[in-house]
């Protein structure tokens, strides 16, 4: 019986530990916390950037007519941008307008060309110099240290929503949106990933447009990382596989994040969603701000964010603006 038992542990363990190597081998690095002159020095707490992007990579023709996002873009933009601070006084969610108006510094393009430093709107960082320009940028304007980076595209995060089984939220009002192809009745639904993508992308039926969309991503979020780390998920092997799979071979981190950071990162997501943590907006001035060429652009309430900046570097309350 004890030999029994032993023997039990023994595979117990070997599963786990295999368990654990496939699932950091998963892992796409990318080096995108450089070092450079005058970079904000780290703080208290841990705070990371997390992207979502608009890349269509490992999508088919079919799947990018379901999902409405288009055939002929190149590349990939940042279609969404967050501060996660975990720290002693409550984890907190901050959500970066895409178009906000900031200096963005000199860099090297991938051709060895050196482009210098100009004012523009914030995603520009990452369609022209990738993750590692987008954390200087955000670094620059903010003085909050990134300690970690993570990046998803279309078909990861449609992917993450399926393989949890679905994610359940609370419509507020009937949602049918051309653009996005979104068609969702009020009341209580179970998203599968083509609509929750949807949901996430839809603005033009919010009254605020891309503030009001920054909150549906905010909530999508909190309520995504619920249900991945809720025992139904973990403990059952056929959605835990199917979501490590998904999740960890779409994900992009800089290089020195391992499983037991993404592991905070849920866990704090989860604790935002429940109502342990605090979510906002970078606190805003202007949202229709007028650049030199015309185009429409969002300028921060200087005095405001940089309280909440100042909040994030020392790990202190958050004040709350109304």
């Amino acid at each position: 019986m004890k030999w029994t038992v032993f023997g039990v542990l023994i595979a117990v363990m070997v599963t786990a530990v295999s368990t654990w190597f496939w699932a950091d081998s998963k892992l796409n690095h990318e080096n995108v916390l450089a070092d450079y002159p005058g970079r904000p020095a780290a703080g208290k707490g841990t705070n990371w950037l997390i992207v979502g992007s608009d890349s269509r990579e490992g999508l088919s023709e079919s799947q990018m007519d379901t999902m409405h996002t288009g055939h002929d873009v190149e590349g990939k933009r940042s279609d969404s941008m967050m501060i996660l601070h975990i720290g002693d006084h409550g984890n907190t969610l901050m959500s970066i307008p895409r178009d906000s108006w900031v200096p963005i510094p000199e860099y090297k393009a991938s051709s060895g060309k050196t482009v210098k430093a100009t004012a523009s709107k914030i995603n520009s960082a990452f369609a022209t110099g990738n993750g590692r320009l987008l954390v200087q940028t955000v670094e620059l304007n903010t003085g909050i240290h990134i300690d970690h980076y993570a990046e998803i595209g279309f078909a990861g995060f449609a992917g993450i929503v399926d393989s949890v089984g679905g994610v359940q939220m609370h419509i507020d009002q009937d949602i049918k949106d051309k653009d996005s192809g979104l068609d969702l009745k009020a009341g209580d639904q179970t998203l599968n990933g083509t609509q929750a993508l949807a949901f996430v992308r839809q603005r033009h039926q919010m009254a605020d447009q891309d503030l009001g969309r920054m909150r549906n991503q905010q909530k999508f979020l909190g309520a995504l990382a619920h249900q991945a780390a809720s025992p139904g998920t973990v403990l059952n092997p056929f959605t835990f596989y199917p979501l490590v799979d998904s999740a960890l071979g779409t994900l992009i981190v800089d290089d020195d994040c391992g499983l037991t950071d993404l592991g905070s990162l849920f866990l704090a997501m989860k604790d935002v969603n429940g109502g342990g943590g605090k979510t906002l907006t970078i606190p805003i001035g202007n949202a229709d701000y007028r650049t030199k060429t015309g185009e429409s652009a969002v300028l921060w309430d200087t005095n405001k964010s940089k309280q909440v900046f100042d909040a994030f570097k020392n790990d202190t309350a958050v004040p709350d603006f109304k």
